[in-house]
């Protein structure tokens, strides 16, 4: 394969401000790690993985190990026969790995069930981090580099330094907050770093997310639809869904409605003009992407179980219901978010 210029290293628009901050930061992980390898000792290792309790993959844990051999660098990517059921990778992914330089798991020598790629020293450790980039990046779903964590041994497997690679973490930081703090991400709002959080959740790019003209990000969770909103005073972020519209208000609802909150370990149900409204807030201030991770997961789980338990009780429209009929007049659910929210 030929060499990879620095130029073709990502596909990303650079006409918004915040692709080209990712940008530019895949672009200084990628020159950090073509750094740190030439000096790193004979049967030194380093893993570098996504993060999953900040990118939400659960058990799935993306990942890409190097070793220092006599004449190089052996690296190895995850592959499926190490991903749970849901998180494997599919036809496309797999093509994409090969595309970029990667042997299929078992071919290279030594590198069992995952995908294998062997590099000399000089300039291949330079092709060596940029494949190992895009693998990171396109393949494997990291929004930002800030959502990697590396550790580094030596061959007596004790921890070996290693300068810093750019916005990622050591793994000695993992009893910490996550990435998406003020240092790994200076200079992005929290607009941006909520995008770059439900980018990462929803396995897509941050420019590609579902915007409407409230600024809201849409996610569908089944039948429901959960908006993600960014508040600038206070800083705060309203994580929040319309359960169910078009719903003839009954103080049965509202008991029902009440009891349902009690037993939630975050946030509330409500009705307000004839919608069902669940809602989960998360501070801005000080602002932790776990917080952000935990209410998205939280609400997609919740709105798309609740919409079907509360319309068959209390009839209503669900969000993606055919054949939901209407309790009453037709009111529009994205004025309504407005006017409430």
């Amino acid at each position: 394969m030929a060499d990879l210029p620095e130029a073709e290293l990502l596909d990303e628009p650079t006409t918004a401000d915040l692709g080209v901050k990712v940008t530019e930061a895949w672009r200084e992980f990628a020159r950090a790690l073509a750094s740190a390898l030439p000096d790193m000792p004979v049967g030194s290792h380093l893993d570098v993985t996504l993060d999953p309790t900040a990118s939400g993959t659960g058990d799935a844990v993306y990942g890409v190990s190097l070793e220092k051999t006599e004449t190089g660098t052996m690296a190895m990517a995850i592959g499926n026969a190490n991903l749970p059921q849901g998180y494997r990778l599919d036809r496309t992914a797999v093509a994409a790995m090969v595309a970029l330089g990667w042997s299929p798991p078992g071919v290279l020598a030594g590198s069992g069930e995952s995908f294998g790629l062997s590099e000399d020293g000089g300039g291949g450790d330079d092709r060596l981090s940029r494949i190992i980039t895009r693998t990171l990046r396109d393949v494997y779903g990291a929004p930002h580099p800030a959502f990697l964590v590396y550790a580094s041994r030596d061959a007596k497997d004790e921890q070996l330094t290693i300068p810093q690679l750019a916005s990622a973490r050591h793994e000695s930081t993992m009893d910490s907050p996550p990435a998406l703090d003020s240092v790994a991400l200076q200079g992005l709002d929290l607009a941006e770093r909520v995008r770059i959080v439900v980018a990462a959740l929803t396995k897509t790019d941050p420019d590609q997310l579902q915007v409407d003209a409230d600024g809201d990000i849409g996610i569908r969770a089944g039948s429901a639809m959960v908006f993600v909103r960014v508040r600038d005073n206070p800083p705060l972020i309203d994580v929040f869904s319309p359960v169910l519209t078009e719903v003839e208000p009954s103080e049965k609802l509202f008991v029902k409605l009440s009891e349902l909150t009690n037993r939630m370990p975050i946030g509330r149900l409500y009705c307000t003009a004839g919608t069902v409204w669940a809602s989960v807030p998360v501070f801005g201030r000080d602002f932790q992407a776990t917080h952000l991770s935990l209410a998205i997961q939280v609400m997609t789980g919740l709105a798309d179980e609740l919409d079907d338990r509360l319309h068959g009780e209390f009839g209503g429209k669900r969000f993606f219901g055919e054949g939901d009929k209407p309790s009453g007049r037709s009111p529009d659910t994205q004025e309504r978010i407005g006017q409430y929210l």
